[in-house]
C-alpha cells in the first residue's frame, strides 16, 4: 500500500473544502490559530511514517487528551471506573448541562466534557502530582520529552469557561466529583491544552492500535481494556457526530475542538490529521474528509 501517494492525493482532493468551517474562536486562545492549516500522518505498526504537509507543527489537541486521561484512569481504577462516569455515546453536544441534570450528575461517557471533568478529578484523588503525571505518560507514549501544556490555552479556556464551571458545580452537587472545583477545571483546562503534532499523535495512539498489553510510565493496560478503550473511542469519540464518522470513516478515533483527530486501524496504523476549521458539530472540516478518502482509498476499515 502507497501510503504516502494516497496522503497526498487526499489533499489535492480536499481542497474544495479547504474554506468551510472556522476555528473555535469561542477560546479566545485559538481563535488567533492560523485556520488554513493542514497536517496528516500514518505510522504502522512496523514502525513506518508516512507524512503529509504540517506533520510537525504542534497544535492543542484538546479532547484528544481525554483518550489518555482515561487510558490512564481504566489502568488505575479497572471497571470500578465505569460507577463514576457511563460509556454510552450522548446524542446531544460535549457540553451538555441538560442532559447531565437529567441523568443525576453521572456523564454518559468520558469523552463528553462532565465525562473528562470526573476523570481530571479521579486523577487528582489518586496521584500525587497529577499533572506532571498525566504529561509523563502523554510523553513516554510519544516518545518525546518536549510536549507540555500550553498555559495560554489553558488560561483562556478558563477565562471563559463557564458552561463547563457550570457543569463541574452539578457534578459536585451530585457527588459525581471530590476535589476542590476550581482545582478540577484547571487540571481539565491543562489537559485540554497539551500540544503535539500529527507525527506525535500518531506514535501516541500506536499503543491503542495492537490490542496487545502494554505499559507506559508504570500504567498498564490489558488487551481487553484497549479493546473496551476502541470500543468508547468508536461510539463516543466524535460528540454528537459519532455514528457519522462510524458511517464515514468506520475506525475508532477522537476529536478535538483544536481540529486534530486521531484513528486507529487495529493491528495496521494510527493516523493523525489536523486542519483547525471546525463544522457545526466540533470536528474538523478536512479532517473529516480526508479520513473517509482514506478508509475509501484503502479499503481498511474496521467494518
Amino acid at each position: 500500500m502507497d501510503y504516502q501517494k494516497i496522503l497526498e492525493d487526499i489533499y489535492e482532493e480536499i481542497q474544495p473544502f479547504a474554506k468551510d468551517g472556522k476555528q473555535a474562536d469561542y477560546i479566545p486562545a485559538l481563535a488567533k490559530v492560523n485556520p488554513d492549516q493542514f497536517g496528516m500522518c500514518l505510522e504502522t505498526v512496523s514502525g513506518e511514517v508516512y507524512a503529509h504537509m504540517q506533520a510537525d507543527t504542534r497544535f492543542s489537541i484538546q479532547s484528544i487528551t481525554k483518550v489518555f486521561a482515561l487510558a490512564m484512569c481504566l489502568s488505575m481504577k479497572g471497571e470500578t471506573l465505569w460507577k463514576r462516569v457511563g460509556k454510552e455515546p450522548s446524542g446531544t453536544a460535549f457540553n451538555s448541562l441538560v442532559q447531565l441534570e437529567v441523568e443525576k450528575g453521572i456523564p454518559r461517557n468520558p469523552f463528553i466534557n462532565a465525562g473528562a471533568i470526573v476523570l481530571a478529578d479521579l486523577l487528582i484523588s489518586e496521584l500525587e502530582d497529577p499533572e506532571a503525571e498525566f504529561l509523563r505518560f502523554v510523553r513516554a507514549l510519544c516518545g518525546s520529552e518536549t510536549v507540555d501544556y500550553n498555559m495560554e490555552v489553558a488560561l483562556s479556556e478558563r477565562e471563559k469557561g463557564y458552561l463547563n464551571a457550570a457543569i463541574a458545580n452539578m457534578l459536585k452537587y451530585h457527588g459525581t466529583i471530590e476535589n476542590d472545583i476550581e482545582q478540577v477545571l484547571m487540571f481539565y483546562f491543562k489537559m485540554c491544552s497539551v500540544e503535539m503534532s500529527c507525527r506525535e499523535l500518531a506514535k501516541a495512539f500506536l499503543a491503542f492500535t495492537n490490542h496487545a498489553p502494554f505499559e507506559y510510565a508504570g500504567y498498564k493496560l490489558s488487551k481487553s481494556r484497549i479493546k473496551r478503550l476502541n470500543a468508547v473511542m468508536q461510539t463516543c469519540g466524535f460528540y454528537d457526530e459519532a455514528g457519522e464518522f462510524s458511517y464515514l470513516v468506520g475506525l475508532p478515533g477522537k476529536s478535538g475542538v483544536g481540529g486534530g483527530i486521531i484513528a486507529v486501524y487495529p493491528h495496521r496504523y494510527s493516523v493523525a490529521v489536523w486542519s483547525p476549521r471546525l463544522n457545526s458539530k466540533g470536528n474538523s472540516v478536512l479532517g473529516m474528509k480526508a479520513l473517509e478518502l482514506l478508509t475509501t482509498y484503502t479499503e481498511e476499515s474496521i467494518f
